[in-house]
């Protein structure tokens, strides 16, 4: 298939980067332990890397480069380096995070993922959200299409974002970053029946997969942390969004790609504020 015939065929582009993600991910089981990893640096901006980071970031950007050799690549690390395509003009791009959750790997915590997103003119249309360690992936390429697949027993399921039950919400916050006395202040407006702390993506993959209602993220994030969930969610029957119920858009160069602060949710929940 033709590069380009192959952006008119998500569902096949999706199975491909399913593929990229799986092999990036086992490629960074060879440095994890649940004892710890030791070799973390320090980036520029006082969050660590480490040699996984990079070393699953190189196989992705090449192996996309292989089936799509004309859709500008932004990864996390190569950001950080500098190295930044020129998105103008650029319809689509893909946004890639090889580690999502460093500070999980390198506690020694399977709460770490590999997430690759598509997008285009600004949406996330295609998402791949992998998880190394427990052998579980997300994917979504449009409305319907959202996926729950467990490695161990090769099972595929659909997934969807559920009404919230009567009892209360079930809500999903960092492990490791966000405004703890935000997040109690707003959620003070809500019946709340569970609070779950989790790391990287997997908060955003838990709504899409309807075992929680709502995640709010009250602290910086930056694009590639959630353009690949994003897409899923989406699929899902959900959305990420700005705290005034806007949803997210992509490719946002001027502020170094940073994201504002957001709400994931089942669509529902911005009816009021999403026309």
């Amino acid at each position: 298939m033709q590069p380009d015939k192959l952006l008119l065929h998500p569902a096949a582009l999706c199975n491909m980067a399913r593929r990229i993600a799986i092999e990036a991910g086992h490629a960074t089981l060879a440095h994890f332990d649940e004892s710890g990893y030791a070799g973390a640096e320090t980036k520029g901006d006082g969050s660590p890397v480490t040699v996984a980071d990079r070393e699953a970031e190189e196989i992705i950007g090449k192996k996309l480069k292989d089936i799509l050799p004309d859709i500008p690549i932004i990864g996390e690390e190569a950001a950080e380096a500098g190295n930044l395509p020129d998105l103008s003009g650029a319809d689509y791009f893909w946004l890639v995070d090889s580690l999502d959750g460093t500070k999980e790997f390198i506690s020694g915590s399977g709460d770490y993922t590999v997430n690759i997103a598509l997008v285009h003119n600004g949406a996330p249309i295609l998402g791949v959200v992998y998880a190394p360690v427990k052998g579980e992936l997300y994917a979504g390429c449009g409305e319907g299409t959202a996926i729950r697949w467990l490695e161990d027993t090769n099972v595929e399921k659909v997934i969807h974002v559920r009404r919230p039950p009567k009892e209360g919400l079930t809500v999903v916050a960092s492990r490791n970053h966000g405004d703890g006395g935000r997040l109690n202040a707003f959620l003070d407006g809500h019946k709340v029946e569970k609070l779950i702390k989790r790391g990287s993506s997997l908060k955003i993959c838990a709504v899409a997969a309807g075992k929680a209602d709502l995640y709010p993220r009250f602290g910086p994030t930056c694009e590639w942390d959630t353009a690949a969930g994003d897409a899923i969610l989406r699929a899902a029957g959900g959305v990420l969004a700005t705290t005034g119920g806007r949803p997210f858009t992509y490719g946002h160069a001027g502020r170094k790609f940073l994201n504002p602060e957001f709400i994931a949710a089942p669509t529902d929940f911005f009816s009021d504020s999403i026309p």
